[in-house]
């Protein structure tokens, strides 16, 4: 008998019943929904409605409960959803006594407790995945400090680049992940419960106890709000999308990157796939599948906005409809953090092949036009001569680091014998040590500083 039958002459219709459940997927809030329950039991002991005997009763049931589902030996089925689940499996377990539970509940409150603590865990897990991400973009930067790529604007190549430099950008970005979801820990830390369907209780509990307990920040100060608020649900589909697109940008550089046509990095054998026509074919089918997955992600995020755009106070069954995607957003957000930080750590790369690259297509241009700007020669004139440089080596078949003192004097008295030194690959990329510059000492205090702020989390 459904917990709320009694109120109606007939059963449910089957199609209505089948089309209303939530247990195929709600039961993965069984851990969440036994804890905020012993807690719940546990302070309507403390605070005199039910008796010390009825409270130690109840928990000791559920506690059997969540032991038995841990172990396998009871199936989580049968049920419209988990709550129900859970408190018929009481009741059988320890009579009439467990159906003492719900005083002061509410479902409504009790699933958006559940949901709070299921995301809690989530979003430390996400944490916990992103940290280990960064590590690992850590030790390939130290790896590389040495190395010189080329790096790109428009896809078409820029300037040299310290290999270190580009690790860390990537770190930058996910520790900006990481902060929103820490942020978010913070803010979506408050316990409903105690809200039960929309207007509080008429019970005399304490919602400071069940808090405590349950290890929130604090209690909702409005019961309205709390039972129908699901920002913390939006949030971390944000959070997962916006770590995804990041995640998304990493894979496309990737499969550029280990092109035949670039050739800067390798991924190992046991992370690629082959062809079952081209027997010659290595396939970056990882990142493809984690730049695949993030429409995924973002499609749920756009689901959940629209869910509860139009929904009037307070709880609304739309509410269901938060679950199945924040399930789906977790397990695609971290299988793919965690594919990747093992992918990443194990890419090689061709050295030579990225300097050679990088000091191609006239990447030092730049160089020459502060070359003579910092001879005092204005910006702007300093651009128009390298620009006339660049005209003439493409011309004449030529590359800036090519070009004789002649040669650079011909388009401007101002060069010295010192411009083919400052045109070189590696006199490019040292070159810029501002702070996040491309120099080797710009890029170890890059490092160092992603270092220092991740032991933050």
């Amino acid at each position: 008998m459904k917990l709320w039958q009694g109120r109606f002459d007939s059963p449910e219709a089957a199609d209505a019943d089948a089309f209303n459940e939530s247990l195929s997927f709600d039961k993965k809030l069984w851990r969440a929904d036994i804890e905020a329950s012993v807690a719940h039991a546990t302070m309507l002991g403390k605070c005199g409605i039910l008796t010390a005997e009825e409270a130690d009763a109840i928990c000791a049931g559920l506690r059997g409960i969540f032991a038995d589902i841990e172990a396998g030996r009871l199936a989580v089925e049968g049920q419209e959803d988990i709550h129900s689940f859970v408190e018929g499996e009481l009741v059988s377990r320890i009579g009439q006594t467990g159906k003492k539970l719900h005083t002061a509940r509410s479902r409504n409150d009790q699933v958006a407790t559940d949901m709070r603590l299921y995301a809690r865990d989530a979003v430390q897990s996400a944490i916990g995945l992103l940290k280990s991400l960064i590590s690992a973009l850590l030790a390939r930067a130290k790896e590389t400090v040495k190395y010189i790529m080329p790096g790109f604007t428009h896809l078409r190549k820029a300037q040299p680049v310290n290999c270190a430099q580009y690790f860390n950008a990537y770190s930058e970005m996910f520790l900006r992940d990481l902060d929103r979801f820490h942020a978010l820990l913070r803010r979506m830390n408050v316990m409903p419960l105690g809200s039960a369907a929309l207007a509080g209780t008429s019970w005399p509990i304490d919602r400071e106890i069940t808090r405590e307990l349950l290890h929130f920040d604090s209690v909702s100060q409005n019961s309205l709000d709390a039972v129908s608020d699901r920002d913390f649900v939006a949030e971390y589909l944000f959070c997962a999308s916006l770590t995804m697109a990041h995640l998304s940008r990493l894979c496309e550089d990737t499969i550029l990157y280990t092109s035949d046509e670039f050739g800067y990095w390798e991924i190992p054998d046991a992370y690629s796939t082959g062809s079952s026509i081209m027997p010659q074919k290595k396939n970056p089918d990882i990142p493809e599948l984690v730049r695949g997955k993030t429409g995924r992600v973002y499609g749920h995020l756009v689901g959940i906005l629209t869910t509860i755009k139009g929904i009037p106070l307070a709880y609304n069954k739309d509410l269901q409809e938060d679950k199945e995607p924040f399930f789906d957003a977790q397990t695609t957000l971290e299988s793919c953090l965690s594919i990747y930080t093992a992918l990443i750590s194990k890419l090689t790369f061709n050295v030579n092949r990225m300097y050679d690259a990088a000091g191609d297509g006239y990447a030092t241009a730049t160089d020459v036009a502060d070359y003579l700007a910092k001879r005092g020669v204005p910006f702007r004139d300093a651009h128009a001569v390298t620009g006339k440089l660049v005209r003439y080596c493409i011309e004449n078949g030529k590359t800036l680091p090519s070009l004789t003192l002649e040669e650079f004097r011909a388009a401007s008295p101002v060069f010295e014998a010192d411009v083919l030194q400052t045109v070189t690959t590696r006199a490019s990329a040292e070159g810029r040590n501002s702070v996040g510059g491309s120099s080797t000492e710009a890029a170890k205090a890059g490092i160092a500083s992603v270092r220092k702020r991740l032991k933050q989390y």
